[in-house]
């Protein structure tokens, strides 16, 4: 493709430097909306069905209404890939609200809006994280309790991540760590959280605050094929800083080694075995056809 990137908004694709959103919109006015984080790998659209699906669960959760069926998201993720000529991309699929009012009440939205970007990016904490490993910090922003505001939702409203991201970005660290409203670790501000211990992944539980990853799913899947133990439960801070190795999933960061927390290194302070074992198996799967939605 040769011009300009090219946006789909509520049906239509739409240049970059064309593309609008009313100032009305609720996504924007209140974070009302949801959102999902996609890739796409050599052509292959990576567990797009799932994203789909955990979508459309967010949005039923905060009675939003999404006006295209799950088939015909599926269709116009695809289409906006063609339309730019993409085999290789982060696509950011979001619904919001719609227009309303500046009240809260959004019975007095209209219809919602569907907004699809595709483009190519490079891993979130970038290349060098993943071959020599990312170094955070524990930080002093806790998850929002489950009781308070479900992260079982992808919703628009990020403002408890950049808290902690931000705090990352003063230590000059990759990312933070945040603990949940107990004290046990929860994630980092976009990426799950799994340690390594006595050669067993063990990866905090929904009730710690986390987000359900698909990539994290997929990595557990991963590491039962290759006959590893994975145990979803609860993770002391002193685990963490005490175990053998730890890592971080998710779609912009699919598997990063962390080598490095509060000043304190992880394992020997190089990526470990086990963490190197399953990015190469999750190099290998990404692409395949099986694993997704081809583009074409």
């Amino acid at each position: 493709m040769s011009g300009e990137q090219l946006i789909y908004i509520d049906g239509e694709l739409v240049p970059k430097s064309e593309a609008r959103i009313s100032v009305l919109d609720h996504g924007l006015l209140y974070g009302d909306g949801v959102f999902e984080g996609i890739r796409c790998y050599n052509g292959v659209v990576f567990k797009l069905k799932e994203h789909i699906d955990r979508l459309y669960r967010s949005a039923k959760v905060i009675k939003l209404d999404i006006p295209l069926t799950k088939e015909e998201m599926i269709k116009a993720v695809i289409e906006t890939l063609k339309a730019n000529g993409l085999r290789d991309a982060y696509i950011r699929l979001i619904v919001t609200r719609g227009i309303g009012d500046l009240g809260l009440d959004p019975r007095k939205c209209g219809k919602p809006s569907v907004i699809i970007i595709a483009e190519k990016m490079e891993p979130i904490l970038g290349k060098m994280a993943r071959e020599k490993g990312a170094k955070l910090i524990i930080s002093s922003v806790r998850r929002d309790p489950v009781y308070a505001t479900s992260h079982e939702v992808k919703s628009l409203n990020y403002l408890n991540s950049i808290l902690a991201k931000l705090e990352a970005i003063n230590a000059n660290a990759d990312d933070a760590i945040m603990l949940d409203s107990r004290g046990f670790v929860s994630e980092a501000s976009a990426a799950n959280l799994f340690i390594v211990m006595d050669n067993s992944l063990i990866t905090p539980p929904v009730t710690a605050g986390i987000l359900p990853g698909i990539t994290r799913a997929f990595v557990m899947e991963l590491a039962k094929s290759l006959g590893i133990n994975v145990y979803e439960r609860d993770i002391t801070p002193v685990e963490l800083l005490t175990a053998d190795e730890v890592f971080l999933t998710g779609t912009g960061a699919e598997i990063v080694p962390v080598t490095m927390i509060n000043g304190i290194k992880i394992g020997d302070g190089t990526p470990g075995r086990i963490t190197k074992l399953l990015i190469e198996e999750f190099d290998k799967r990404k692409t395949q056809p099986s694993e997704g939605i081809p583009v074409s």
